[in-house]
């Protein structure tokens, strides 16, 4: 596999595995229609002769058809996120998350392409209780945007079924790290908390700070995508894996690391608190994946632990948030 087309490959996730691709030495096609990723984040990549962009829509199938010419292997990244998001507005979710996903793997089928590669969410585990969170287990999607993520499985699952095609998806959990974009209604919480902080503001935690996630650094989901694309183990295909540390973090730990870490570059950080509000709708109290069978399968196995993740993350939001 030379040549790779990365969807989404504009934003926050994308634009880390398009990095990655080209330094690793391979030609990477970008699909993008900027409705959520950003220009900027391809800058770097501009003058690159292996690099491609095209703007366009996974909700047009016409744009995914040239999207795969001459491709390899596909890495889906393209969707609307945030939970909250999808509940305001159900329709453009499922458009883009389910339409504009069948459109791609058609246009990828269609041009002989079987390697496809996709991000799913922890968000399907719905109202399971079970801790950790195992694949072969789920829950009631708690809302839209969880619901097309289910759904995402499923297609893939049957064009794996009736097309032969190899479909891995990866359900990430709680990503973070640079690039992540911190404005905006639908912002997660890493790039909210390190905005505020860094204007000496005082973020709002929804709830009172013990719901816990297991945050995961994005260079390890770069990681979960290159072992996803070059896996070669039957059982490794046509199926899902959970993508995260391993670890859970409440909000109020998560609080306090990146005070910490943002705080070595200016000290009058570490005496900002936080606000408590509401908690979301939509939110589960907790979520942790376990991990081991990507670690069987694909071979992964997360470098990087929240904390070290998050020093590296609140040095970048210190030199590109001025």
């Amino acid at each position: 596999m030379k040549h790779i087309l990365v969807t989404g490959g504009a934003g926050f996730i994308g634009s880390n595995l398009v990095e990655h691709l080209l330094t690793a030495g391979f030609r990477v096609t970008v699909l993008d229609n900027f409705a959520t990723g950003k220009r900027e984040n391809l800058l770097p990549f501009a003058d690159n002769t292996d690099f491609t962009l095209l703007e366009g829509d996974i909700r047009n199938i016409d744009d995914c058809q040239k999207a795969v010419k001459g491709v390899d292997a596909v890495l889906h990244e393209a969707a609307l996120g945030s939970v909250p998001r999808s509940i305001k507005d159900p329709a453009t979710s499922a458009a883009v998350n389910i339409s504009g996903f069948v459109n791609m793997l058609y246009a990828a089928q269609r041009a002989g392409i079987k390697r496809f590669v996709y991000a799913s969410s922890s968000s399907v585990y719905g109202d399971c209780t079970d801790s950790p969170k195992v694949e072969e287990r789920t829950g009631t999607p708690l809302s839209p945007y969880a619901l097309t993520k289910s759904v995402n499985e499923q297609f893939a699952a049957n064009f794996a079924k009736v097309y032969g095609m190899e479909c891995i998806g990866l359900r990430y959990f709680n990503v973070f790290g640079k690039r992540q974009d911190p404005n905006g209604a639908y912002a997660a919480v890493i790039p909210k908390f390190s905005a505020a902080l860094l204007k000496k503001e005082s973020p709002v935690i929804n709830g009172d700070g013990s719901y816990s996630r297991d945050f995961t650094f994005v260079e390890d989901v770069v990681q979960a995508n290159i072992r996803a694309l070059t896996a070669n183990k039957p059982e490794a295909l046509n199926t899902v894996f959970n993508v995260a540390c391993g670890m859970e973090t409440t909000l109020n730990e998560l609080f306090a690391f990146l005070r910490q870490e943002l705080a070595v570059f200016n000290p009058e950080i570490s005496s900002v608190t936080p606000e408590y509000g509401p908690v979301r709708a939509g939110d589960i109290p907790h979520s942790l994946a376990d991990i081991s069978k990507a670690g069987r399968l694909l071979g992964y196995s997360p470098r990087y632990t929240v904390h070290e993740g998050l020093k590296l993350t609140a040095k970048w939001y210190f030199e590109n948030l001025k």
